[in-house]
């Protein structure tokens, strides 16, 4: 049962100010600095990247280092510094945040550091650390673009989602305060044909004001849905917003088709935060206010498509500066046709994640295994290929911390996630190849789900 919107709203607000994070009070300045300029909204970043320099320059002695070696320190001191002058320092990579964290990360931020566990597809797990500043940025930043949709904060939502955090079925106070913000949480990990069946009708008894989710996960509900002749016409549906992977142009017609609204696409990471977000008008904006996006080539240089390389004006408890991300995009020259002053990408062509399809019918995402995976201490890089429904074998480069524990961690995580009669064939290996492509696809599912369901993910 839902609560009024105005009761779920107070609850949240006392919930972010309980948890001192300032998501409101962010929420408020977004929705007034979306509205400048290109040359004020440059004016904004130069002013807030200098004061991330200066905090990254006395309490990140790895990035202090890289400062000095730069010769950018004296600037940084001045306040000097500009979003340009970025390209005098090299990147940073994932493995630099993982093998220096304790020469990165600032502890006594305000409002504390909090360490948080990435994957993601990237197969190379990463622990790193963030504070309510990136907590409350990455919050309104989302509250933003929902209004954009017509969509308060406190209206009814669903979640199609997965991280072990949000879905800890013993955590009954979680459950409870889910229900007073009105979010409906359904387990993107556990989607067999009943469970899915059940999906739909939840969903339809729910109404909700926009549905959020993994794009395969919404896809396969969507194909799902189509395939058993039911099309959930929802009164109060205004989008269904997509994260976590590419949306591909079948995706996004089946998820249209079948919902009876328009799906609004989110690109970001774990790690580097919320980016971008996609408006009415089909533009994907750029989170400008938090972060600062250069896009790439192979040698380093910038392209029109390439790399993104994120500098997060919001981590000081952790700078990512000039941060690699591994995903591909296209940026614009196009304004925002809406009048924001927020730089448009024209799309994020990135990654692709692959189902795991269980023993029992479940059809799980893969990160409900690589959230196994990336937990072990001793796991360098990863892959998980799926040969049968009751075989998988996983290709580990270990590192120093890899023993007898982190071996029996993977076996025992993963028949937890799909049967105890699955044949684990664990190797460990040096280097992980990547697929003839040349891009790296760290979970491959040679299990194949079956009509309208395999077109959803294809």
């Amino acid at each position: 049962m839902s609560v009024p919107a105005w009761l779920a709203r107070g609850v949240f607000r006392a919930q972010e100010a309980a948890m001192r994070r300032p998501t409101f009070a962010v929420l408020a300045e977004l929705e007034r600095t979306q509205w400048l300029s290109r040359s004020e909204m440059l004016d904004y970043q130069t002013g807030h990247l200098n004061v991330l320099l200066q905090l990254a320059l006395a309490h990140s002695p790895w990035h202090a280092d890289r400062l000095q070696a730069a010769g950018l320190a004296d600037a940084v001191r001045a306040g000097a510094v500009l979003p340009s002058d970025l390209a005098r320092l090299p990147t940073m990579d994932k493995r630099d945040a993982r093998d220096n964290v304790e020469r990165l990360v600032w502890r006594g931020v305000p409002g504390g550091a909090f360490a948080y566990t990435t994957g993601g597809s990237s197969g190379e797990p990463l622990i790193f650390h963030f504070g309510r500043a990136r907590q409350a940025a990455d919050a309104a930043g989302r509250l933003r673009a929902r209004r954009w949709w017509g969509v308060n904060p406190g209206e009814r939502e669903v979640y199609l989602w997965g991280a072990p955090v949000e879905l800890n079925k013993t955590d009954r106070i979680k459950s409870l305060r889910d229900r007073l913000v009105n979010q409906l949480l359904l387990n993107a990990f556990e989607m067999s044909p009943a469970r899915m069946d059940d999906y739909l009708q939840a969903i339809r008894a729910w109404n909700p004001r926009a549905i959020y989710g993994y794009a395969s996960s919404l896809a396969l509900l969507a194909a799902h849905a189509e395939a058993r002749g039911m099309r959930p016409r929802l009164a109060a549906l205004r989008v269904v917003s997509s994260t976590g992977e590419p949306l591909f142009p079948h995706q996004r017609e089946l998820i249209e088709r079948v919902f009876g609204v328009p799906v609004s696409v989110e690109y970001g990471a774990r790690d580097a935060g919320l980016i971008a977000l996609q408006a009415p008008d089909g533009s994907l904006l750029q989170m400008s206010e938090t972060h600062l996006v250069e896009v790439l080539d192979a040698a380093g240089n910038p392209a029109e498509e390439g790399e993104a390389v994120i500098t997060s004006l919001v981590s000081a408890a952790q700078p990512f500066i000039r941060y690699r991300t591994g995903d591909v995009v296209r940026r614009s020259g196009r304004a925002d046709p809406g009048g924001r002053g927020l730089a448009v990408l024209d799309a994020v062509v990135g990654r692709q994640t692959d189902f795991i399809v269980a023993a029992d019918g479940r059809i799980m995402h893969a990160l409900a295994v690589i959230y196994v995976l990336r937990a072990i201490p001793g796991v360098g890089q990863f892959k998980l290929i799926q040969h049968a429904v009751d075989r998988l074998e996983v290709q580990v480069v270990p590192d120093a911390r890899w023993n007898d524990a982190a071996r029996e961690a993977i076996l025992h995580g993963l028949r937890a996630r799909l049967g105890t009669t699955l044949v684990v064939d664990l190797n460990l290996l040096e280097t992980i190849a990547p697929e003839a492509s040349g891009k790296h696809r760290y979970v491959v599912s040679h299990v194949p789900l079956h009509g309208a369901l395999a077109q959803a993910v294809a």
